[in-house]
């Protein structure tokens, strides 16, 4: 079946959107799927221990949300603004990013950031919808001078509410967030505090980490009606050797992996294979991913999806639908609104969750 955008549609009525987090984190709804009942339950996030088992395993993306949006002047003194998506390769004194412009800086064309940081444009993207950015520094000293003077990318659904830019830092980082590297924030983790983690491996429910640093493949809004001919930025991830044994480890056990979040499910997706008489393997890697999820994509790995709820039309919107749909459940898909997922999200709009980035959640089991 040749699936379309409009399939992918629904209406949100704008009071839904979450301006701020809840407080605490934990306290968000928690809305629980059955995929294959069919059954919704209320819940809250300080819960979610219930739902799993002893054995099973929790994966997290460590990515950290670094202020990737800077504002200059070109070198004909235009003003120039860019938000690095995505780092693509470093020398001792130098990194480069790739990077939306506005306006466009031509290959060639300098820009200052400040008395500090100079950027050069080297190049352009095949399909021409991004920079290559040469930064002048690199390492710890890039980050810290992105830090002083760079500004953390809102979404624009948020952003008329939120002016307190160290304020909007802290409330849009997971608490687990280690190593920089992204442009927005792997949402389904924001809902975590120390006190839910305390809980859950008081269960011996294990809690491993990867790191995908989420960049245009994740935040991207598809523009084809036909949506396999969308284009599926990469995004650069790590899959560490001990994070593939404890998820092989479990698999072979019959516990369950449960990933916390799009990015994560991404990256368990890539590095696993299902060989025909149902043997699960997972490797290890370093590398980039476009993997590009929609109905009927057959899951390997993810046995749940712990996930916000996403914006009409979009990639998140594309591969929550396959999970919930064949050949993972019964449910053949046909429209987003005829899925199970479409029902739960009309449920949630109904009964007043908050949508989108610091909205409610779901597990989907």
């Amino acid at each position: 079946m040749k699936l379309t955008l409009d399939q992918f549609d629904y209406h949100l009525p704008p009071e839904r959107i979450a301006k701020y987090p809840a407080e605490p984190r934990d306290t968000s709804k928690l809305l629980v799927i059955n995929r294959q009942t069919g059954e919704l339950k209320d819940d809250h996030y300080y819960n979610l221990a219930e739902y799993l088992q002893p054995g099973d395993v929790l994966v997290r993306n460590n990515t950290k949300v670094i202020p990737a949006r800077i504002i200059g002047k070109k070198d004909t003194g235009g003003k120039l603004e860019l938000l690095l998506t995505k780092k693509l390769s470093h020398t001792a004194i130098s990194e480069t990013w790739e990077c939306l412009s506005k306006p466009g800086l031509k290959p060639g064309q300098t820009a200052n950031f400040g008395p500090n940081l100079t950027a050069t444009c080297t190049g352009l993207s095949e399909d021409n919808y991004t920079r290559f950015i040469e930064f002048n520094m690199a390492g710890p000293e890039f980050i810290e001078e992105l830090t002083n003077m760079g500004i953390t990318p809102l979404p624009p659904y948020i952003a008329e509410a939120h002016t307190d830019e160290n304020k909007f830092r802290e409330q849009y980082q997971t608490i687990y967030a280690k190593f920089d590297g992204s442009a927005a924030a792997p949402t389904a983790g924001l809902h975590f505090t120390k006190e839910l983690d305390t809980k859950l491996l008081e269960r011996d429910i294990k809690i491993v980490e990867v790191t995908l640093h989420v960049g245009l493949g994740t935040f991207l809004p598809v523009k084809t009606k036909d949506i396999t001919n969308h284009h599926m930025h990469s995004e650069w991830f790590e899959l560490s050797e001990d994070a593939a044994q404890v998820i092989q480890a479990a698999k072979d056990n019959g516990s369950k992996i449960i990933a916390v979040g799009t990015t994560s499910n991404r990256v368990l997706e890539t590095c696993s294979t299902l060989a025909e008489d149902g043997t699960f393997t997972i490797k290890p890697q370093i590398a980039d991913t476009d993997i590009y999820i929609y109905p009927p994509y057959h899951y390997k790995c993810a046995d749940a999806l712990i996930t916000n709820f996403h914006l009409p039309k979009s990639t998140l919107l594309m591969l929550v639908s396959a999970f919930v749909s064949h050949p993972n459940a019964e449910e053949v898909f046909t429209t987003f609104g005829e899925s199970l997922i479409g029902r739960a999200y009309e449920y949630a709009i109904k009964n007043k969750y908050r949508f989108y980035s610091f909205g409610d959640g779901m597990i989907i089991l």
